[in-house]
C-alpha cells in the first residue's frame, strides 16, 4: 500500500507540475504579447505625434437669398496668407465654376505657378474659391432649350447675381484680396464665363472659358457679339478648345474659331483676347492643360 501510495503521489506531483508549468508558460506567452503591443501601441504613438497635415483648402457653407439656397464653397489660401510678416499682403481671387471636380487641380496648379519655394512667378499668389455645383444647367445656362424631359434651364444670370452680389462680397470683406478676380468655366460652366465676359457688369476682370457649350445657343452668343461694349473687350479672355473628333467639328471648333473671329472684329484695337486648340485634348482632359496656359496668358505681363 505504501508503494502504490507513493507512486500515486509522484504521478500527482508530477501533473500539478505539468500543469503549473504550462501555466507559467501561457502566462508568459500573454505577457509577452501585452508587453509587445504595448510597444508597438507606443510606436505608432510616437510616429502619429509627429505627423503633420497638409492642408490644400477648406470648406465653408454660404446661405444665398438670392439663390434662395445653401450653397458650398471650397477655399485654398496661399502659403504666404498667414505669414506674420506679410500681414498687409492682399491676394487676387479665382472664382472656380464646377468646384468640387477641379479644386485639387486648380489649387496644385496655381500654388505651383505662384509659390516663392520654386520661383516661378508665373502669376502672384491666390485666393481660390471653388463653387460646388447643386445643379449645373440651371446654373450654367442663362436661356432654355426645349427638351422631352422637365427641366431647370436658364438660371445662369440668377447664378452670377448671386457670385457678384453676394459671394464677392463676403469674400472680400472676409479675406485679404485685392480687386482683380478671374472666373474659369469648364463646358457649360465655360458658357457661363463668357456669358460673364459680354456682361459690360461684371465684375471680373479676366476669364478662362474651357472648351465652352456654344451649341447650347448659338445664335444668343452671336447677338451678344453684336453688342458687346467696349468695357467688356478690355478684359482679359482665354478661350480653350479640345479636340473632340471629326464629328464633333462642327459642334465644338468651329464654333469656338467663328466666335473668336467674331469678338476680334469688334474693335481694330489689339484684343486682350486668345484662343488655343489642343488637340491630343478631349473634353474630359483639357482642363489640367487650359488652366495652365489660361492663367499664364491672364497674368502675362504686357
Amino acid at each position: 500500500m505504501v508503494h502504490r501510495y507513493n507512486v500515486g503521489f509522484k504521478n500527482l506531483s508530477m501533473a500539478i507540475y505539468s500543469i503549473f508549468t504550462k501555466h507559467i508558460k501561457q502566462t508568459m506567452k500573454n505577457l509577452t504579447f501585452v508587453i509587445l503591443y504595448i510597444l508597438l501601441s507606443g510606436v505608432q504613438t510616437t510616429f502619429g505625434q509627429n505627423e503633420t497635415d497638409i492642408i490644400v483648402g477648406s470648406k465653408f457653407v454660404f446661405k444665398s437669398n438670392i439663390l434662395d439656397e445653401e450653397r458650398t464653397c471650397l477655399i485654398s489660401l496661399p502659403d504666404s496668407y498667414n505669414n506674420s510678416s506679410e500681414v498687409d499682403k492682399k491676394y487676387p481671387v479665382i472664382i472656380l465654376l464646377d468646384g468640387y471636380t477641379h479644386f485639387k487641380t486648380a489649387s496644385g496648379i496655381v500654388h505651383f505657378m505662384s509659390s516663392n519655394r520654386n520661383r516661378n512667378n508665373l502669376m502672384p499668389e491666390s485666393i481660390i474659391i471653388a463653387i460646388e455645383n447643386v445643379d449645373r444647367e440651371r446654373d450654367f445656362t442663362v436661356t432654355k432649350i426645349k427638351t422631352k424631359r422637365p427641366n431647370t434651364m436658364g438660371g445662369g444670370r440668377n447664378f452670377l447675381n448671386f457670385i457678384e452680389k453676394e459671394l464677392v462680397p463676403y469674400i472680400d470683406k472676409k479675406y485679404k484680396t485685392e480687386p482683380f478676380r478671374t472666373l474659369v468655366g469648364h463646358s457649360l460652366g465655360g458658357l457661363l464665363t463668357l456669358n460673364s465676359y459680354m456682361d459690360e457688369n461684371s465684375v471680373f476682370n479676366a476669364y478662362i472659358s474651357i472648351d465652352p457649350s456654344i451649341w447650347w445657343n448659338e445664335e444668343m452668343m452671336k447677338n451678344k457679339v453684336d453688342s458687346i461694349s467696349s468695357k467688356s473687350l478690355d478684359k482679359k479672355l482665354y478661350i480653350a478648345t479640345a479636340n473632340q473628333g471629326e464629328a464633333s467639328y462642327e459642334r465644338n471648333k468651329k464654333r469656338h474659331d467663328a466666335l473668336y473671329e467674331l469678338i476680334t472684329k469688334k474693335t481694330d484695337k489689339p484684343l486682350n483676347i486668345e484662343i488655343e486648340y489642343f488637340e491630343k485634348e478631349n473634353h474630359r482632359s483639357v482642363p489640367l492643360v487650359a488652366l495652365y496656359e489660361g492663367l499664364k496668358y491672364i497674368n502675362k505681363e504686357e
